[in-house]
């Protein structure tokens, strides 16, 4: 037991001995006792040194490695044996040192023969050190130092060395001879001993059989046969000797040294295999270094085995070659490359036949080397041949023009040649065959190639060429006939515009209505000339249909031929853009005699700059061209924080800031303050016309080297000017010993007063106009879009006027005149548009008159001015405007002719003007042409906003939403959708097809929102806050939410809305002086209802009908009584059946042109007969009576743009509209008695209020969205799969997309994409070829489904704080610190996201979509906060701007990036609250689609 407490593994000393001596004794080398111990010791093939000397100097024999002995200490080894045992193995090599200087062997204590020193068991030296290699000695220091244990060893064996090679200069004999002696020694010891035969890779045999007889002639002696440069049988020999020493030890095998060779051999040739495959797989770019790849490959185990086996410069011999043979790889690569593109560059070069047909090949390279084109496809090399040259490693992709040397490049020329005769021909036949097929007339759109080739199988054409070009020539032939048929069936649909005119926005069409439209188009031959493609047809009738729910430029079926587009490029290039209603901040435009200045520089530059201005003033007064300013100065450095307060520009006011600079560094801190100072200003300010400050550049002189960097200051400063846009004042030329010269002060001075008075409106004043946000009269003139005429026709008779000039910021299509209209000068606004934007117009805003403009050449042209014109308020005077190319096309064209006939009887009709304009003359394009119009729109203006206000007081009560959506009057200045619907500046988009916001939509204001308006002389309401309005409620885009209106259960249940109540009372109370009466309620009316009120119940004091409402399911008409008092200008005794006096004009409704004019009428008329009388047979059918009965009790025809049919589309109802022509003869002729309506069933109870966000916007049942995030997530898959699938196609095909996540996709679009996602987790976006906008919208819809918002509402609170800190630095790295605290799911999901959207904004040139812009479409996402709350409300910008600083910063944020420049120094102004009334609005364009999508688009803010 007492064995086993401390168990150490045996350590044995072996001396390893041999011949040695003088080189007479032994030779010219040794017999290999070093390369033994060596190979043992350090078996690496790197640590193997075959060289060792015995010849040494005296200081070397004295060095602590020999250390004046005869013997060398080796180092020790360890070894594992069969069962497991260790021992440690301690090698000494007994051996003969011999002086370089007398070659003698080394004066040492031990003075014995080698013969008895190497036999000695006990061997002593102090210090002594292991030896290495030659190299070590003299150098110990560099070297591994290991001394010998203890300083001394006790000898356990030996192996005795025997060199059975022929040997250098030595005879074998006398060899065994000094073994004899040397083994009869060693006997004496009594230890075991082992007899190495050393170089047998070099052996004799003789000798080796010799030795044999030796050792078998001794007693307990084994030979074991070695090669210690291949490292054969070198363990194994020290092996057999422990084997000796422990006899516990199993005996080791003896195996010849062929046989070990053998094995080594495979062993190796195993390993080089494996290396050259890791070396090949590694190594692919023949300019790989050897260093780059043993970095590469260090710790792999085939290169460390190669590398062990057979050392490192075999390694890099094998490297060396592989390199050579990628190069030649790549060379024979770029050949086939090169004779790959010869062909097509032959064919670029002789595409022509004539030109080659008769050149040799000598010829046409001499040809080609004198081409103006040839240094772009060839090169020549100063060094040739290429594949020798440097050409082989460059980019180039020029072909060497001594490779056209090669026989391989004559044949591919001859083959060019031959290739051009065989496609002449191919070309000539195909033409032909497609001139066989234009032929045959039969072949209609759609019309399959197997239909067709049985009548053109015997044409020549059709024999010669192949089936591939057949169905090529028949398919492109088949692309311009269907090409052709689709435009016809186009403008067919244009011509048939009154088909379509009461179709709502946003709603889908009846069956009825859709039976109508196939019913009338059938008879049409472009209709049924796409029978066969009837998918299409339907497409491109529906793509119409769609284009008639929402008329924008972006949706206009003519693309980039669209009026609205073409007018603001015109306008944006003619007229300069006057920016109306700014005020003046510090002082009035006209007279500036004092100028506030700020000086700004770095190292006291500033305060040289005051003194230089004060040495060239007078008591602080200033002389420029003629003109004394009082100049006040504040001196202010870079690096004061009086920058970043806001206290300076509204205590200060400046007028403008000096930026001097005299170095690059003093210039980058110029740019970064006057970024953060435009910034800080532009947060801080409220005023939205606030002045912008100019900023002036000024170069200081550098006196003591002038020339060295001015050049490049120069550059630079004019570089940063540009980039900031202001004004830059470069030094003066000549000598001066000043750093600032009065030139340069002057120039700035100057750029000062023209920024203000540029700001101020100085330069081109109006002094006959009234203030500038006021317009006398707002006209509208439309155009189609692509009609055959030039929108610069149009537009010429207001731009060659000099007195045009622009509409307010932001309305792209709106001009102005100033033109004296009767005794006075007027400001006319005229807003050109297109039909389809303007039919929003026509309803919901004031307009005073409508030039309509139509093409004589086009049919659809007329169609839709019929359609559009029919729908004008009879009370509003029309131009009407006919084009042409000149007065012969109406004696020359009937077609012409009929349509201008046309024109002119449907003005006569309706008492309109009438002009042609003709593309050919001058004269008809001046601004005259129109004055007759302005006089009578002028005449005529009073009883025109009068029945506007009328109109719109009676579109107040019956729809109960106008108060939101279209309050304007005359001389409105906000509207009050402005204050519910803010909007940014880049966020001007319309609205999509379907609500995006869906139920949670508020039409009305709340009693504590009313609280915000005021009452004005004229009845108008206008907000008034407070406060200054911040920035959060501008960019606050999602309306407060409501209750839902719950399904009725009856659809004749006739209640009204309390709502529409309140409504009518702000109607009433905005727009009639009159007290209104009181208004009660039945007692079994619940209070708590907040929908709809039985019609009984209302108190009628005073009862005659108003006006109709239809109920919500059917459109059954409701009378309602007024019970307000009589209306504005009315009196008791003018109430008639109607409920007023049509002939009063002062209340008087207006009818419409369509029951003015006989054409307009029957027009419409034409279309109802036609399909009434092809469908009065199905009246049998129940649902189709009710279908017909709600057609039929439509109301009014109202625009038909205004109300969906169906009611979850959440469109307002439209009223129907009492003495309506068409109406009354409808009712009139109508024989059926109504049924009677059924008893109402009383209606369900109320549902609970949705919630802020509901738990998903999806009609369908998944298990993917609306789920949480952590199930949708793995370890291996951090981020959602349908996640990474869309931003990998919006990043794909998106970043061109103008709006990209601000404009929406369609709806049915995003539903489609997640079902089929849902379905199936594989589905390729690509292949289903979806809209961007549809993937960006179905995105956002993924995040807004998560049960909770993925920036978790714990940190909200955390963010907001971070968000108000004033140091952009150090709000980013707090922000950082909170970003850290998401849950790993969200974190991860939050940085994919996000470092998707700065990519997007990195395209913001394209996109439109800054970071800002994305921020304020993603943020509500994100964040998800609960609107309802006041605090919410108060803290949007600043949420806001967090999502909006985690995008710019993204790399800082979740990639270990530095922090960008903040996007605030760039020259973008953050967007700004607006307190001040706004002036009367401008027609908004695209025109307004539902309640809760309206936005108003404000005006940009100025750049300060």
């Amino acid at each position: 037991m007492a064995k086993n407490k401390d168990v150490r593994p045996p350590i044995f000393a072996v001396s390893v001995v041999g011949l040695s001596g003088t080189e007479k004794e032994k030779g010219n080398c040794g017999v290999g006792k070093s390369c033994l111990c060596n190979r043992y010791v350090r078996p690496d093939a790197d640590n193997y040194y075959s060289e060792h000397t015995s010849v040494l100097s005296t200081i070397d024999f004295g060095g602590r490695v020999v250390n004046n002995d005869h013997f060398l200490y080796w180092g020790d080894v360890s070894h594992r044996g069969d069962e497991g045992l260790d021992c440690k193995i301690q090698i000494i090599e007994q051996t003969e040192f011999i002086d370089d200087q007398t070659f003698l062997p080394h004066r040492s204590t031990n003075l014995q023969p080698y013969t008895k020193r190497a036999a000695a068991t006990k061997l002593q030296s102090a210090e002594k050190l292991m030896y290495i290699c030659t190299d070590q000695l003299g150098l110990e220091q560099d070297f591994d130092q290991k001394q010998m244990p203890d300083g001394k060893l006790n000898i356990d064996g030996f192996v005795l060395c025997v060199d059975v090679s022929k040997g250098c200069n030595r005879k074998y004999e006398d060899q065994m001879k000094f073994v004899n002696s040397l083994y009869s020694q060693i006997v004496k010891s009594k230890k075991p001993t082992v007899v190495a035969a050393t170089k047998c890779d070099e052996c004799v045999d003789q000798h080796l059989r010799d030795l044999h007889a030796f050792v078998t002639s001794k007693k307990n002696l084994m030979l074991i046969e070695t090669s210690a440069r291949f490292n054969i049988n070198i363990d194994l020999c020290f092996n057999a000797l422990i084997q000796q020493l422990d006899k516990t030890r199993g005996k080791p095998k003896s195996v010849s040294y062929l046989e070990a060779y053998k094995l080594q051999r495979q062993l190796i040739t195993s390993v080089t295999d494996r290396f050259d495959k890791v070396m090949t797989h590694t190594v692919r770019d023949y300019h790989t270094t050897w260093k780059t790849v043993v970095n590469i490959l260090k710790g792999q185990p085939d290169y460390d085995e190669f590398i062990t086996l057979e050392g490192s410069r075999k390694a890099r011999n094998m490297f060396t070659k592989h390199i050579a043979q990628l190069k030649q790889e790549h060379i024979k690569k770029r050949r086939e490359e090169y004779l790959t593109a010869l062909p097509k560059t032959l064919n670029n070069l002789f595409n022509n036949l004539e030109q080659v047909e008769t050149l040799s090949w000598t010829e046409a390279k001499s040809l080609i080397h004198n081409r103006p084109d040839f240094q772009y496809w060839f090169v020549v090399l100063e060094h040739t041949p290429w594949d020798e040259s440097d050409h082989i490693d460059n980019n180039d992709r020029r072909i060497p023009f001594d490779l056209l040397n090669t026989h391989e490049a004559e044949k591919i020329y001859l083959n060019h040649v031959q290739h051009l005769l065989s496609e002449k021909r191919r070309v000539e036949m195909k033409d032909r065959f497609k001139k066989t097929l234009e032929r045959v007339h039969f072949i209609s759109p759609g019309q399959s190639w197997e239909e067709v080739m049985c009548f053109v199988m015997e044409d020549e054409a059709y024999k010669y060429i192949t089936d591939s070009d057949r169905r090529d020539v028949y398919c492109r032939h088949q692309q311009e006939i269907v090409e052709k048929a689709k435009e016809d069936f186009q403008e067919m649909l244009f011509e048939h515009a009154e088909l379509f005119y009461d179709l709502d926005l946003n709603a889908t069409p009846s069956c009825d209505k859709m039976s109508e439209i196939h019913s009338v188009l059938n008879e049409e031959p472009r209709y049924r000339a796409l029978q066969k493609l009837a998918p299409d047809r339907e497409s491109l009738l529906l793509k119409h249909i769609g284009f008639v729910y929402h008329p924008t430029k972006e949706t206009c079926l003519s693309g980039q031929n669209c009026v609205d587009l073409k007018v603001e490029q015109i306008l944006a290039n003619r007229l300069v853009q006057l920016d109306h209603g700014r005020s003046s901040l510090y002082y009035n435009s006209a007279n500036i005699d004092r100028i506030n200045l700020c000086l700004l520089g770095k190292d006291g530059l500033s305060q040289e700059l005051a003194n230089e201005i004060r040495a060239q003033s007078t008591d602080d007064e200033y002389t420029l061209d003629g003109k004394i300013y009082e100049v006040e100065l504040l001196s202010v450095d870079v690096n004061s924080t009086l920058l970043f307060s806001h206290t300076w520009v509204t205590t200060f006011k400046p007028h403008g800031c000096f930026c001097v600079f005299n170095s690059i560094e003093s210039l980058n801190s110029i740019g970064d303050c006057i970024g953060r100072i435009r910034a800080e200003i532009a947060q801080s300010r409220r005023d939205r016309f606030a002045q912008p400050l100019p900023f002036i550049l000024i170069l200081a002189n550098q006196r003591d080297n002038v020339c060295k960097n001015i050049p490049i200051l120069r550059h630079q400063g004019q570089q940063l000017a540009n980039k900031l846009q202001c004004t830059f004042v470069d030094i003066p030329s000549g000598a001066f010993p000043r750093k600032f010269t009065e030139f340069q002060i002057k120039q700035g001075l100057r750029a000062v007063l023209e920024g203000l008075k540029h700001n101020f409106d100085v330069l081109a004043p109006l002094p006959c106009i009234k203030d500038l946000t006021e317009t006398d009269l707002r006209i509208v003139m439309c155009a189609m879009c692509w009609d055959p005429f030039s929108v610069d026709l149009i537009l010429s008779p207001f731009l060659d006027s000099h007195c045009c000039s622009a509409g307010q910021p932001g309305q792209s299509n709106t001009l102005i005149l100033d033109k004296i209209i009767g005794d006075s000068r007027r400001r006319i606004q005229v807003t050109i548009i297109s039909y389809h934007s303007a039919i929003g117009v026509r309803k919901d805003e004031l307009v005073h008159g409508y030039i309509l403009v139509y093409s004589a050449k086009r049919k659809a042209s007329m169609a839709t001015l019929r359609a559009f014109l029919a729908e004008v308020h009879d009370v509003i005077p029309v131009q009407m405007v006919a084009i042409t190319d000149s007065q012969a096309d109406f004696f020359e064209n009937d077609a012409i002719k009929e349509l201008m006939t046309e024109g002119e009887h449907i003005a006569t009709e309706i008492a309109a003007k009438f002009t042609a304009l003709y593309s050919l003359s001058q004269y008809h394009r001046q601004t005259e042409v129109f004055t007759p119009f302005f006089n009578e729109v002028l005449e005529k203006k009073l009883s025109i906003e009068s029945s506007f206000l009328f109109d719109s007081s009676s579109r107040e009560c019956t729809t109960g939403a106008s108060e939101d959506v279209f309050p304007t009057s005359p001389h409105s200045h906000s509207p009050a959708y402005n204050t519910y619907y803010p909007e940014s500046d880049d966020d001007n988009e319309a609205p999509p097809p379907y609500s995006p916001i869906g139920d949670d939509v508020q039409l009305l204001p709340t009693p504590s929102e009313r609280a915000k308006y005021r009452i004005d002389l004229e009845g108008n309401e206008y907000p008034v806050h407070s406060t200054p309005v911040g920035d959060h409620e501008r960019n606050h885009k999602v309306p407060p939410p409501v209750r839902p209106k719950p399904v009725l259960p009856k659809p004749n249940v006739k209640k009204l809305d309390p709502n529409l109540l309140k409504t009518i009372e702000a109607g009433m109370r905005g727009n009639r002086r009159m007290p209104r009466g009181p208004v009660t309620h039945t007692e079994d009316v619940e209070a708590s209802d907040n929908y709809a009120d039985p019609a009984d119940s209302l108190y009628r004091p005073r009862a005659f009908d108003i006006y109709l409402v239809p109920d919500d399911t059917h459109n059954r008409l409701i009378k309602v009584k007024n019970s307000f008092g009589a209306l504005p200008g009315l009196h008791a005794g003018e109430e008639e059946e109607n409920g007023f006096d049509r002939k009063s004009q002062a209340g008087r409704r207006p009818s419409k042109y369509k029951h003015r004019s006989k054409i307009l009428f029957s027009k419409i008329k034409a279309y109802q007969r036609q399909f009434h009388s092809d469908s009065d047979g199905e009246e049998s059918c129940p649902a189709t009576q009710k279908k017909k009965k709600g057609r039929a009790h439509r109301g009014s025809e109202e625009d038909p743009l205004l109300s969906p049919a169906d009611p979850w589309k959440l469109g307002i109802d439209n009223p129907a509209i009492m003495s309506d022509p068409e109406q009354d003869d409808k009712m009139k002729k109508k024989k059926k008695t109504p049924k009677t309506p059924k008893e109402p069933k009383k209606p369900k109870a109320n549902k609970s209020p949705k919630p802020l966000y509901p738990p998903t916007r999806r009609t369908w049942e998944s298990n993917y969205f609306g789920v949480p995030l952590q199930t949708l997530v793995t370890a291996e898959r951090p981020i959602p799969l349908f996640i990474e699938k869309c931003v990998d196609y919006i990043e794909r095909t998106g970043l061109t997309t103008e709006g990209l996540y601000r404009v929406c996709g369609n709806k049915t679009d995003q539903d489609n994409l997640q079902k089929q996602f849902d379905q199936d987790h594989s589905i390729d976006f690509m292949a289903m070829d979806v809209a961007v906008n549809a993937v960006a919208g179905a995105l956002k819809a993924f995040f807004a489904d998560l049960p909770d918002p993925l920036i978790p509402y714990s940190l909200h609170p955390e963010l907001l704080e971070a968000s108000k800190i004033v140091d952009y630095i150090e709000r980013v790295q707090v922000l950082r610190e909170i970003v850290k605290k998401f849950p790993s799911v969200n974190y991860q999901v939050f940085k994919y996201i996000i470092t998707h959207l700065n990519r997007v904004s990195q395209h913001s040139k394209t996109t439109l979509m800054t970071a800002d812009n994305l921020s304020i479409c993603f943020w509500p996402t994100l964040m998800r906060p609960d609107f309802e709350n006041k605090d919410t409300l108060s803290t949007t910008k600043l949420n806001q701007a967090v999502i909006e600083a985690f995008i710019v910063q993204s790399d800082y944020f979740f990639h270990g990036g530095e922090v960008a420049d903040s996007p605030r120094s760039e020259g973008t102004p953050p967007q700004h609250c607006h307190s001040m009334v706004e002036a009367l609005l401008p027609l908004q364009l695209p025109p307004p689609l539902q309640p809760q999508q309206i936005q108003h688009a404000l005006p940009p803010d100025p750049l300060i």
